[in-house]
Formats: structure tokens, C-alpha cells, sequence
């Protein structure tokens, strides 16, 4: 006689049941929000010009993103997954424009911050903090199919193991990763830059953890030795 399905077989998920399983919008907002408004507070050579340009757009994808993905994320749609990649993006890149900048003008012995380095460590912090917070988005994003697709299958294809997925007795038995646990993850994976209690078990993911942690490192091991330098 063939046994029934496991209570959390990803096909007992329904189109109602996965509308609660679905993620809020708040917590990414409140991320991307928060990126946006350090981004303005960065030195005019560091961030993308005119300084409104990266709230606007963000704010924008985002708005798309509520509009067309109501109530709590759900809706499994291809241009909602472009959507989502743009606003990701557009992030990394305004990072990678600053932190590019950044390092440049420590290697080439700028006098930005010749006696200032206070600001030095502020704006190496911003770029830091966008970092975490763009590593994030992206896992979140692309784990499992991203947050809609793991409201109607949760338990398909990880890429990440997650404590709670190898000890359930400590978890609910319908828990799955929400943006909290990405950030998690991606705060980890920049100050410890090593897999912690989160194991990557697919190889996108690893060389994604990978680049992470090498960039943190290198951004924090110039920026504390040129603000070093400065305090000498």
C-alpha cells in the first residue's frame, strides 16, 4: 500500500496555503530603503550622480514589485523575477561604483581623506553595509527559486542549509528561510568570511559566498590600514 504524502511534501502546498506561506514585503523594503538613503550620504565621488537617481529607482522597482505582488510575495511571474534582478542590480552596481572608487583612492594615496579618518571609516562603512545587505538580496532572490517560487514549494532545491533544516525538532516543521535569515547568512559570511552555521550545498552558491567574503576582506583590511595610516 503506498504511504501518503509527507506533511511537507511541496505538493500539498496550494495557491491558498502558499499566500500564507508567503514572505511580507517589509523587511526587504526596509533593506533596500536603508541602502538607498547611505548611498546619498556617501561623498559625491563615491556614489552615482545626481544624488536622487538610485532612491528614485529603487524606490520605483520596488513599487512595481508591491503593485504587481500584493499582500504578502507569492505571485510566480517572469517579469516580476526581472524586476526583482533589476532592483538587485541596480544596488550592486551603485556599490561596486563606490567601493571601486573607494579602493582606487587608498591604493593610489588620494588626499580625500588625508586627515580625516573618521570619514574614511564612515564611507568604507556605508560601502561595507551595502555590501551585506546587496549579498543578501541576492540569495534571497535566487534560493530556490526566489521567495514566490518557495511559497509553493519551500522544500525544492536548496541551495543553503539552514540549522533549522537539519534540526527540526528545534524548528517549526513548515519553517523556511525568510529575508532575515539571508541577511543572517550574508552578515556571517562578511565578517567571519566563512560559512558559519549555514551550509552552502550548491556551487552557485558557494563561488557567491565566496566573492563575498574576499570582498569584504579586502574592502576592511584597506580600510582600517589606510585609516591607520592617517591616525599615525
Amino acid at each position: 500500500m503506498p504511504s501518503s504524502p509527507h506533511p511537507t511534501d511541496p505538493r500539498r502546498v496550494t495557491p491558498d496555503r502558499a499566500a500564507v506561506n508567503g514572505e511580507h514585503w517589509w523587511p526587504v523594503v526596509l533593506a533596500v530603503a536603508v541602502v538607498a538613503m547611505l548611498h546619498v550620504t556617501l561623498p559625491a565621488r563615491y556614489r552615482v550622480d545626481p544624488a536622487w537617481v538610485l532612491p528614485v529607482a529603487v524606490g520605483s522597482l520596488l513599487a512595481v514589485l508591491i503593485i504587481g505582488d500584493p499582500g504578502r510575495i507569492d505571485r510566480q511571474k517572469a517579469w516580476l523575477r526581472l524586476v526583482t534582478q533589476l532592483l538587485i542590480g541596480a544596488i550592486t552596481v551603485a556599490n561596486v561604483f563606490a567601493g571601486v572608487h573607494l579602493v582606487v583612492d587608498i591604493l593610489t594615496d588620494n588626499k580625500l581623506f588625508a586627515n580625516n579618518a573618521v570619514g574614511l571609516l564612515a564611507t568604507g562603512g556605508v560601502v561595507w553595509v551595502t555590501n551585506v545587505v546587496a549579498f543578501a538580496l541576492w540569495y534571497w532572490s535566487l534560493d530556490r527559486g526566489g521567495a514566490a517560487a518557495r511559497a509553493h514549494r519551500p522544500f525544492a532545491n536548496p541551495a543553503f542549509v539552514f540549522p533549522e533544516m537539519q534540526y527540526p525538532d528545534h524548528a517549526p516543521a513548515a519553517w523556511v528561510p525568510r529575508f532575515a535569515d539571508y541577511l543572517t547568512l550574508s552578515f556571517w559570511t562578511a565578517t567571519a568570511f566563512s560559512p558559519t552555521d549555514v551550509s552552502a550545498v550548491r556551487r552557485w552558491a558557494k563561488l557567491l559566498m565566496m566573492a563575498q567574503a574576499a570582498t569584504s576582506l579586502a574592502l576592511g583590511a584597506l580600510v582600517v590600514a589606510r585609516a591607520i595610516n592617517i591616525l599615525q
